[in-house]
């Protein structure tokens, strides 16, 4: 390791969502192959899982993956708006028109909160959203307000400045439907988050150590976090199953640590507050 290693900050996204996602992120933890995970509380597996999350060695962070796109709510404020959540397009409408249920998603992230902290017997290190629903507006202003009344809040994605190769429209989708504003408001705020967010594509590419030689050139000194989908086959139906077996099967690899030691990074936590993660 040199002075100029970069931290990386490795989040396997979506842990509960099935059996077969949750012991494969479980096994890379264990493996040391893995910063943190974020936890999808709303899915029917999710207490059976959790025990897998009480076990994972204590540097790996958990966190609140908040979801309102996928399944059913768990709160009753916000089954009475919304049987079921929304697709992300319609979410991402009705923010954007401010028409969203504020006082609901209050209760629900609260719900969810509370669910998380049940299952993994402790409150979440940071939060962030199921396909990145905790930027946008009439949501960002929910989930600040809620941890501007903790003692000690945990950290927050910072959805701003999305690097790497390849798939420009989506990365700019994600930084402008909330992230740039978010940001400033955790900064303003003095809320701890990342300063750079990696590893979007499309789901389809095949070669996935490619990808991520590519994440690993474009991470910057500061480092950052880079969410992944690792998963074993299972029955659950999926629509990015085949790049969840792939993920696992390299992060899992020798691959994935020399990729690691030829680029000079380091697993680790890259959360910060100071001024030097300020956007714009």
């Amino acid at each position: 390791m040199t002075a100029a290693t970069r931290t990386l900050m490795l989040c396997a996204d979506d842990f509960g969502q099935s059996p077969g996602i949750s012991s494969a992120i479980a096994q890379l933890a264990h493996a040391q192959r893995l910063s943190c995970t974020s936890c999808l509380v709303t899915s029917g597996h999710w207490h059976a899982q959790a025990p897998l999350l009480r076990g994972l060695p204590p540097n790996i962070q958990r966190g609140l993956h908040f979801n309102l796109t996928e399944g059913a709510p768990l709160s009753a404020e916000m089954r009475r708006v919304w049987p079921r959540f929304l697709s992300l397009p319609s979410l991402i409408l009705k923010a954007h028109l401010r028409a969203l249920p504020q006082a609901a998603i209050a209760a629900e992230f609260q719900a969810q909160l509370a669910t998380f902290s049940d299952g993994a017997a402790q409150g979440p290190d940071y939060i962030d959203g199921h396909q990145h629903v905790h930027h946008l507006p009439g949501v960002r202003g929910v989930l600040l307000d809620a941890l501007g009344r903790m003692a000690a809040p945990p950290a927050v994605r910072s959805t701003a400045r999305v690097v790497g190769p390849g798939f420009d429209l989506k990365r700019f989708l994600i930084a402008n439907t909330g992230g740039v504003t978010l940001q400033r408001l955790l900064w303003q705020r003095r809320i701890r988050h990342n300063r750079s967010l990696l590893g979007v594509y499309d789901f389809e590419t095949v070669n996935y150590s490619a990808l991520m030689q590519g994440w690993l050139a474009a991470l910057p000194a500061d480092g950052g976090v880079l969410f992944c989908h690792p998963g074993a086959a299972d029955a659950e139906a999926d629509p990015i199953a085949s790049a969840r077996v792939r993920e696992h099967a390299y992060l899992a690899s020798a691959a994935f640590s020399d990729d690691l030691a030829a680029a000079d990074v380091q697993l680790g936590s890259v959360w910060q507050f100071s001024e030097t993660s300020r956007t714009g």
